[in-house]
């Protein structure tokens, strides 16, 4: 018994010292390289989502509230869980989310840092968002932001958002801001 003892050790020493080690060390590469998708009309698609974002800065349940500085001078900012619907109207249906933060980025107060990302709740879109990352100049009638990524079906996107106000509140701080966006996506 002593000896079946000793053999079933020494074998598993040697296991350890011999084969292990192999299965251990890699040669990891910091990045690699993969063939990506071919770029032709099978594989990548180009989406227009229009919807109506409400931002909401007043009353018992704001969209919007200022985290950082004074509202609208330079460097204030405020963390949105903004409704997107489908039409103008606030009681239109809800098809998503703007949630992220805008910061009052220039020193003349007229444009706007937008850090946010589209959540779609609606459709096929259900599940996906789209990330948006750029200046807002809001005083301007249409601005054009970059859609720098996306999730879900929205996968590897790429394009613009046109947003123009169609509705300002000045006494509440309130906005209606319709939303064009195209995206080129997988």
């Amino acid at each position: 018994m002593a000896s079946f003892m000793t053999c079933s050790t020494l074998f598993t020493l040697i296991f350890i010292f011999l084969i292990t080690p192999s299965l251990i060390v890699t040669d990891a590469k910091f990045s690699e390289q993969f063939p990506g998708p071919k770029a032709n009309h099978d594989v990548e698609k180009m989406s227009h989502l229009h919807f109506y974002f409400h931002d909401i800065v007043s009353g018992k349940h704001p969209t919007a509230i200022s985290v950082a500085g004074r509202k609208n001078e330079f460097g204030g900012t405020a963390i949105i869980d903004d409704p997107l619907t489908e039409g103008v109207k606030h009681g239109s249906k809800v098809v998503g989310r703007a949630q992220g933060m805008y910061s009052m980025s220039s020193l003349d107060a007229s444009s706007l840092l937008m850090v946010m990302n589209f959540e779609f709740t609606e459709g096929k879109y259900n599940g996906s968002s789209l990330s948006v990352l750029g200046r807002n100049p809001f005083l301007e009638t249409v601005r054009e932001m970059p859609v720098v990524g996306g999730s879900g079906l929205f996968r590897f996107a790429r394009g613009y958002a046109l947003a123009k106000t169609v509705h300002y509140n000045v006494g509440t701080g309130d906005a209606v801001v319709e939303y064009n966006v195209f995206v080129m996506h997988h």
